[in-house]
């Protein structure tokens, strides 16, 4: 009886081979148009298995690559706008980087305000690619926080800002060779009132109150009131920072790990006179290694709490208008009022320098300071 070898098979001296026509759709994977493998067997029922097997294997294969080939079902109905570029970062990646790196010491308000930021980019306008966002999207966005979220144009300034910053550090660390969308995208003016100083009268008749009440919210006031300091920067306060047995007694004005400071020209020292002096002398008695434990315990410098009670008791002794904040803008005038040099005021409020000169040398000596600020009115 004549015998048939098993399909796809053929044999060569004795040893049975596996042959098939490789089809026609996926030749195009194939450097040649037929399959041939050494089945490594002389025995028919063995070469039968064997076929069966490979060509399960390779119909398996095939199908995998015809499912690839295929255009996406339902193609048309992708909204292309929502896409995510494979290998790009999204947004929220990118706000990942930015809060791993950039977050390191910063406080809890940092991180709550990046988060909330790109929370408001997502939710107008989905979770995206950062190539895919596009200065039309940037407009959009804005109107949405001004329109639908009844977002202040001033408070949209600072939603920009945080979005800036963190796809820009993304495109930086990564090395991406697209632009920042969000990037020279048209912000209205702001229409955040402008923070008045407190009046000369005012800082006196609150200063009285506080020598009275004589407790630790006072305390901060008065500290404040003759310092200029941010309110953070004096809630966040070591013992160690206030330094009453030099000639010139002086705050430190330094980073800490429970609050970071706003700037570099941040760090400073500034002379204690007048009611700041007074409130040091007092703090120094509280028994605590922090100014104010109260708002600070070492791990968190809880400084918005105390703005809302500072604010609500400097409003019932000098009336509306005025808060604590005003302090500060007090602080310039009441030096510019001594003719105090530009790059001194800049000095002891820890504002940005002016210019590349005033970077130039230590600036001015504590006793210097001292003698200006003992003529402050």
């Amino acid at each position: 009886m004549q015998y048939t070898n098993p399909k796809y098979t053929y044999r060569k001296d004795g040893v049975f081979y596996f042959s098939k026509q490789v089809p026609n759709d996926v030749r195009s994977y194939y450097s040649k148009q037929r399959i041939v493998l050494c089945l490594r067997t002389k025995s028919p029922s063995q070469a039968q298995q064997a076929s069966k097997a490979v060509l399960a294997k390779l119909e398996d294969y095939w199908l995998k690559l015809r499912i690839k080939d295929l255009d996406v079902p339902a193609s048309h109905l992708l909204n292309e706008s929502l896409s995510v570029t494979a290998g790009m970062p999204t947004i929220e990646d990118a706000l990942n980087l930015y809060l791993d790196i950039k977050g390191v010491g910063r406080s809890e308000l940092f991180f709550r305000a990046a988060k909330r930021n790109v929370r408001y980019l997502v939710t107008a306008l989905g979770v995206k690619s950062l190539d895919k966002y596009s200065t039309n999207d940037a407009s959009k966005f804005r109107e949405w926080l001004i329109k639908e979220q009844k977002v202040g144009t001033s408070s949209v300034g600072r939603v920009f800002a945080s979005i800036k910053a963190i796809t820009n550090f993304a495109i930086n660390e990564l090395g991406l060779d697209i632009r920042n969308p969000f990037s020279g995208v048209y912000i209205p003016p702001s229409d955040a009132q402008k923070r008045h100083a407190i009046s000369i009268e005012n800082i006196r008749k609150i200063q009285s109150e506080c020598y009275q009440q004589d407790d630790e919210l006072r305390h901060i006031v008065a500290l404040i009131s003759d310092t200029g300091m941010r309110l953070a920067e004096a809630v966040g306060l070591h013992q160690d920072d206030l330094v009453l047995d030099a000639d010139v007694p002086y705050v430190q004005v330094r980073e800490h790990t429970w609050r970071p400071l706003k700037t570099s020209t941040s760090h400073r020292v500034i002379p204690l006179v007048g009611a700041s002096l007074w409130a040091a002398q007092r703090i120094k008695q509280n028994g605590s290694e922090y100014c104010f434990p109260r708002y600070t315990d070492g791990v968190k410098c809880n400084s918005n709490s105390t703005s809302a009670a500072l604010n609500k008791w400097i409003k019932q002794v000098v009336g509306s208008g005025n808060v604590i904040h005003g302090f500060r803008h007090s602080f310039r005038d009441r030096l510019r009022a001594i003719s105090a040099p530009i790059d001194m005021i800049d000095q002891l409020g820890g504002w940005s320098l002016q210019s590349v000169g005033q970077a130039y040398g230590d600036g001015y000596s504590l006793q210097v300071m001292g003698q200006a600020m003992s003529q402050l009115t």
